[in-house]
């Protein structure tokens, strides 16, 4: 299994030699960190090299891109990211990623360290010496500085004859200038000069050669002859770095003003980004919306900005630059707001999106947008808290869903004690800290903040913050094992609100599945049953799939109560479906165990058990044994003990081994096999 690896989008040149040392550095020394100056082609080695060694260990190799973090507030959620935990207990960031990596086989990648030194030191300090089977492959510009660690240098293309730099040169030409000849004695010796002047550092060669087409090769090989006598002033930076950094200033001087100015201000996002948010965060003066979409082609022509299909990224040396520039125009604090104000009106949309036929495109949009989240926030709290409790509470139940539980709890309580001490994003956020206390079992808390939520919603006076309270405390109520407590209280909600809005429906419609689990849990199973199919229904034709998921659920564990192993497995699988396109790893823990009691009440032990044990590696992901409403433990225990005595102890054990071994995705899959709904 290979995670999250960058695809290679251009052709990989030369490096065999690299390769190959590498995988043996890596075979045996438990870090390994390449080290070289920016654009030399760290990332590159390390992916292709990461590719390879995969199949090496036991749970493959993971890859967590550290650039786009600008301090170390998000690494420890960034590597658990990588290496597929969503934890949602109460421990710190650190115990936790060190007990899920602990029997770990497995090769973790650590792209970019070098902003971040002290604190990727550190961390892999600890994971290093709490899981002995894990390895880990660092880039960054200068070693770690750890016991154990071996440092290779990665050094530029060879330059003399046909070297890699000038197969590099002449690829990238390729595709900046399709048809033009390199094979000329006066091109062939431009070609060779550039590599040779460049130092064959790739990131320099790639920005030359997307001058080409506007400029010859004899032109480009005149330029930089021209260009890169040192300057007094960078005489004392380390000659590659110096090289690179005339290269880049070089390639700045060739975009228009224009292009110029939006690479500055692209320096803002995190990451990868699309057109549009370019548009919206970087469009002001003389920049207009079209103005930037014309200005980013540039940039794509010239390779300052990589484009692979309607995502873009720059990198990190180039955005260094980039950032300097957005400095000296002193327009820092408003590319800032710009992206602040982009990113909140994302989390708007997507909110009032939620329930809808684009749900699962919100919930992954906001997904992939953490790192500009985090960073709009962070701005929010210190320029304007009232929009920054608006954005945690936007934003809090899709981060709860995604796993981040720690981060929301902080942004949460962070907005809640800088931002306005009354209105509706006050509430919301009240709702959405509840909501996260409670997945982490702090069951206390939750139910404080579920009577805080319910005052501040009744001096709101909206419907949707009535709805959201009734359902922090109606599902408070469950999981403490009260469900007539919560079922009397929804009820008495329900009858004396409405579902005006988008959003109260969604509120609503939530409401509504605390009605199901409780009549369920009270044994109500008719009633239960025909709540279940109304609401069932009512998010089939609005095609909400995170509560119809749990009502899959819900129609399994009823079908199951009534002896209907067969429904019940079919209703299991619709809900693993449906969480499996939404990633809830917390909600295909819960369906793989209704899935393996139903296998088990079918007769069919050793496949309940390998079930059962693909469920404890979703668990284990989410840092609980086992969760849900009170009344499941026994059922648990019951289908166990049955699909035991169907096979016996040594064949189901043996099934459970394998499913708890098994790559979480395949052990999925093979759960899945059969006809959902």
């Amino acid at each position: 299994m290979a995670s999250d690896i960058p695809e290679e989008t251009t052709s990989f040149v030369g490096r065999k030699a690299e390769l190959v040392g590498l995988e043996r550095t890596i075979a045996g020394h438990r870090l390994t960190t390449l080290t070289g100056s920016g654009g030399v082609g760290k990332t590159r080695l390390a992916a292709r090299a990461a590719r390879q060694a995969a199949s090496a260990y036991r749970d493959g190799a993971c890859w967590a891109d550290l650039s786009p973090l600008h301090d170390d507030s998000l690494l420890i959620a960034t590597v658990s990211d990588a290496v597929g935990l969503s934890d949602h207990t109460l421990r710190t960031p650190i115990d936790a990623l060190c007990e899920w990596l602990a029997d770990k086989e497995l090769l973790l990648v650590l792209d970019s360290c070098e902003h971040l030194l002290p604190a990727c030191a550190h961390l892999l300090g600890e994971i290093l010496t709490t899981s002995p089977g894990l390895t880990v492959l660092a880039t960054s510009r200068q070693p770690l500085g750890l016991r154990g660690e071996r440092a290779v240098e990665v050094e530029p293309l060879p330059v003399e004859g046909a070297g890699d730099a000038l197969t590099l040169f002449r690829d990238r030409a390729a595709v900046a200038a399709p048809g033009l000849a390199l094979h000329g004695p006066a091109a062939a010796a431009a070609a060779a000069e550039i590599c040779r002047r460049l130092e064959g550092i790739p990131l320099a060669i790639e920005l030359a050669a997307g001058v080409l087409g506007r400029e010859s090769v004899e032109q480009v090989a005149a330029r930089i002859g021209t260009r890169f006598d040192v300057p007094a002033d960078e005489s004392a930076r380390p000659p590659r770095h110096r090289t690179l950094r005339t290269a880049i200033g070089w390639s700045h001087e060739l975009c228009t003003p224009l292009e110029r100015l939006l690479w500055a201000r692209l320096t803002v996002l995190r990451g990868d980004f699309d057109e549009a948010a370019a548009r919206e965060v970087c469009a002001e003066g003389p920049l207009t919306p079209d103005g930037v979409t014309e200005a980013l082609d540039g940039l794509v022509a010239k390779s300052v900005v990589r484009r692979d299909g309607a995502r873009h990224r720059m990198l990190d040396t180039i955005r260094e630059y980039g950032r300097m520039w957005l400095a000296e125009l002193n327009e820092e604090r408003a590319a800032a707001d710009r992206h602040a104000a982009c990113f909140l009106g994302l989390a708007r949309r997507a909110h009032a999106g939620w329930t809808g036929d684009d749900q699962i495109v919100w919930y992954h949009r906001i997904a992939e947008a953490h790192a500009d989240l985090c960073a709009a926030l962070d701005h929010l709290l210190v320029h304007d808290t009232a929009a920054a409790q608006e954005m945690a509470g936007r934003t809090g139940f899709f981060w709860c869903c995604c796993g981040h539980l720690p981060q929301t709890r902080d942004y949460a309580q962070r907005a809640l004690d800088a931002g306005p001490a009354e209105g509706p994003h006050r509430t919301r956020a009240l709702w959405v800290l509840g909501i996260t206390v409670m997945l982490q079992g702090d069951y206390p808390a939750a139910r404080r903040l579920g009577r805080e939520c319910t005052r501040s919603a009744a001096r709101d006076g909206t419907d949707e913050g009535v709805l959201a309270a009734a359902y922090l405390c109606g599902l408070t109520h469950l999981m403490t094992g009260r469900p007539q407590a919560g079922l009397r209280r929804i009820e008495q909600v329900l009858r004396v609100t409405g579902a005006g809005s988008r959003l109260e429906k969604a509120y609503r419609l939530r409401c509504r599945l605390i009605v199901v689990f409780a009549l369920t849990s009270l044994g109500r199973l008719d009633e239960a049953a025909e709540a279940a199919r109304r609401l069932r229904a009512v998010c089939e034709a609005q095609d909400e799939r995170w509560t119809r998921s749990y009502v899959d659920y819900q129609l399994a564990l009823i079908a199951l109560l009534r002896g209907d192993a067969e429904t019940s497995a079919a209703y299991a699988r619709a809900m693993l479906e449906g969480k499996h396109r939404l990633r809830d790893r917390f909600g295909i823990a819960l369906g793989l165990d209704i899935l393996a009691a139903a296998i088990a009440a079918q007769g069919a032990g050793a496949r309940a058990a390998r079930v059962y044990g693909t469920g404890q590696v979703y668990w284990r992901m989410v840092g609980h044994p086992q969760r849900g409403t009170p009344e499941l433990g026994p059922l648990r225990e019951a289908c166990e003990r049955k699909a035991r005595a169907a096979v016996g102890d040594a064949a189901y054990q043996r099934a459970f081994e394998r499913g708890r071994t098994d790559n979480a995705e395949v052990g999925l899959a093979a759960a899945l096999q059969g006809e959902p709904l």
